[in-house]
């Protein structure tokens, strides 16, 4: 069985740069740009840079594009680079089908084939977006002539972390599902941005994010559309786990990077990690190295001081990632 931690949903995020800086470097991600019709809806993408390979980015559960703000402007210098907003997410129309991978890869296809994106392509992933660029991986070998797995889930993470932590995941998953939902009950009720639940739900604006950004990131989160979107996407997590496991093949010799969090996400912050942490770290770096092992051209990276989703903590280590994997293509 395959199921988004909710614990790792939602993007937790810190400061790093001035504002003023954070702000020019955003801009760019804080509104729409192509917005591509794919049969009745549109889906926002926005791509910079040229090259004869395209890099694609493809966010966590509950984030749009701009979750490669600091990634896509740099891999934008040696390739083109696209990034954009699942259906429902950023900028993008929500979408009448259930959020598996499947329907967000059947998505992608359609968008690039409309926006005249031709392959080849690197496609890069975090968490859930990891699952959908190797489903896309999959039914498209012949695009895809690289991957960047940004701390992916494995097909079986879940019972197996379960087992590793004595049980304590599962009994962990309930209740933050439970508040999931309730926070997309109130999502889809109307938000009070100031209030104490937006923020709880939300994480708030965070100093990640600049001004313009910020303000984008609030709006799109004060729409049902999103909520929908997000709960869409925790209820088709089983089928779009049983969906990448039954794609499940050897890769040949596909160049791949996967990226490994070097800072558990289950941790107590300010206490020393417990055995039990250890040895669930430990199992996840072990699932990673089996996932390195569908193609005989492949590398684990782990991040120190990067948490789950490392393009907001460690940015520079995604695009070394890409940089090697265009390397290895020539380009």
């Amino acid at each position: 069985m395959h199921r988004l931690v909710p614990g790792l949903i939602l993007v937790g995020v810190a400061g790093g740069a001035s504002g003023a800086a954070i702000d020019s470097r955003q801009q760019a991600f804080a509104h729409p740009h192509q917005l591509v019709d794919i049969g009745g809806r549109r889906l926002n993408l926005y791509c910079s840079g040229a090259g004869p390979v395209t890099v694609v980015f493809d966010a966590p559960s509950s984030e749009a594009g701009w979750s490669w703000h600091a990634v896509q402007p740099e891999v934008a210098k040696r390739a083109r680079a696209c990034v954009y907003d699942r259906a429902g997410l950023g900028f993008s129309d929500p979408s009448p089908l259930p959020g598996t991978s499947a329907h967000a890869v059947a998505d992608l296809h359609a968008l690039l084939a409309k926006a005249g994106i031709a392959p080849p392509y690197v496609m890069v992933g975090s968490s859930y977006g990891a699952n959908n660029v190797q489903l896309y991986a999959y039914r498209y070998p012949d695009d895809v002539k690289g991957l960047v797995l940004v701390d992916a889930p494995h097909d079986d993470e879940t019972d197996r972390l379960d087992k590793v932590s004595q049980g304590k995941l599962k009994m962990a998953m309930a209740p933050m599902d439970a508040f999931m939902r309730q926070c997309a009950q109130a999502g889809q009720r109307g938000w009070s941005v100031a209030g104490e639940g937006f923020v709880n739900c939300t994480g708030g604006t965070g100093e990640l994010y600049g001004r313009e950004l910020a303000a984008a990131r609030l709006a799109t989160m004060t729409r049902p559309a999103y909520w929908q979107a997000l709960v869409s996407q925790m209820d088709g997590g089983d089928a779009s786990g049983a969906q990448l496991k039954a794609a499940r093949r050897s890769y040949g010799n596909l160049p791949m990077v996967l990226l490994v969090r070097g800072v558990s996400p289950y941790a107590v912050p300010g206490q020393p990690q417990s055995a039990l942490n250890k040895a669930t770290e430990a199992e996840h770096l072990a699932m990673q190295k089996e996932l390195a092992a569908y193609s005989t051209r492949s590398s684990v990276r782990v991040v120190p001081g990067a948490g789950h989703v490392i393009q907001d903590a460690k940015p520079d280590a995604v695009v070394r990632a890409v940089d090697d994997v265009l390397g290895q293509l020539g380009q």
